[in-house]
């Protein structure tokens, strides 16, 4: 019997969707999706302070991540080694992507080393466009010897995403992944704009975040805005949204004075790679359509932003 421990919150999705989350004995801090699996051990804690600002933060996890490189250091998260032997996991399910996102692979090599009388497997995964998560799904399912079950949940999902109405007249669309310092999103987000019926702005085609200024946002002049900072929620998002108001070239935006800004729960949906992927494909066709098409996901998953200071402002 397999002894999973998924120290990606995606993974974790993916484990469950599977059919094997009856198998999972440990995950990441960040797995909380779907319910219940909260009650799991915590194998990771960040080294950072998560309730500091975005600015704060991204000082905080750079001066982190050069500690790491320079010195061979741990880097932004830790894991609990002792708890990770006492669980005796058969498989280990982590990424190679991002290494402030999730714990990156040669922290978690290193723990591994550390075990004693485990033969322990390694599923690195690597998503950068949906077809890197579709494989993933299939190396994870292969990993635990259940192939079939891979393949029978990419082919579902895949009819799903074709199944998704997009929007006649393409809005051009950029997505903020962090507010402070301004980055875009990048990776699958970029085609899921596309899927959507949308032209993505800024951000390049299956590549990585990219840093980027309010000038660069204003000649891009994009219809719409999608702010979804990685790791937050839609109350976290609206108080970074309030922070990008009090700019005047913010306000100036063609997109913020049409009143055509949309918040997305980011942690749960657009940095997710996993199944739930079809969702954010769902929440990101509702914004680019102006509410022509609609899977229900408006008011829960996401919200317009409205300040009442614009001319424009007030709900509709």
């Amino acid at each position: 019997m397999a002894r999973i421990v998924s120290l990606l919150p995606s993974a974790t999705e993916i484990v469950c969707a599977l059919g094997a989350g009856d198998d999972l004995v440990g995950r990441s801090h960040e797995c909380d999706f779907p319910p219940g699996v909260e009650r799991l051990p915590a194998l990771t804690r960040p080294r950072f302070f998560p309730a500091a600002s975005s600015r704060e933060i991204d000082r905080q996890v750079r001066a982190l991540t050069r500690e790491a490189r320079a010195q061979d250091a741990l880097g932004v998260y830790a894991i609990d080694i002792e708890l990770l032997q006492r669980l005796r996991p058969t498989h280990i399910i982590t990424q190679t992507q991002c290494e402030v996102c999730a714990v990156s692979l040669r922290d978690v090599e290193s723990a591994v080393s550390q075990l004693t009388g485990l033969d322990t497997k390694l599923v690195p995964l690597e998503p950068n466009c949906l077809d890197d998560i579709w494989n993933d799904i299939r190396r994870t399912a292969q990993a635990l010897d259940i192939s079939e079950r891979g393949e029978a949940l990419v082919a579902e999902l895949q009819k799903r995403i074709n199944e998704v109405s997009v929007t006649e007249e393409p809005p051009r669309a950029a997505v903020i992944e962090w507010a402070d310092p301004l980055m875009t999103a990048g990776h699958w987000t970029m085609e899921l704009i596309e899927r959507a019926g949308g032209i993505p702005l800024i951000g390049t085609p299956v590549g990585p975040s990219l840093h980027f200024t309010l000038d660069d946002l204003s000649n891009a002049d994009p219809d719409i805005i999608i702010i979804a900072p990685c790791g937050y929620d839609l109350e976290r998002t609206r108080v970074d949204a309030d922070l990008l108001f009090e700019s005047d070239d913010w306000k100036s935006l063609r997109a913020v004075r049409a009143g055509r800004v949309a918040l997305i729960d980011g942690n749960q949906f657009v940095n997710r790679p996993g199944p739930r992927v079809v969702e954010t494909l769902e929440i990101i066709a509702e914004i680019l359509s102006d509410r022509e098409v609609s899977f229900g996901h408006e008011g829960l998953h996401w919200q317009p932003y409205f300040a009442k200071s614009l001319s424009t402002g007030g709900a509709r």
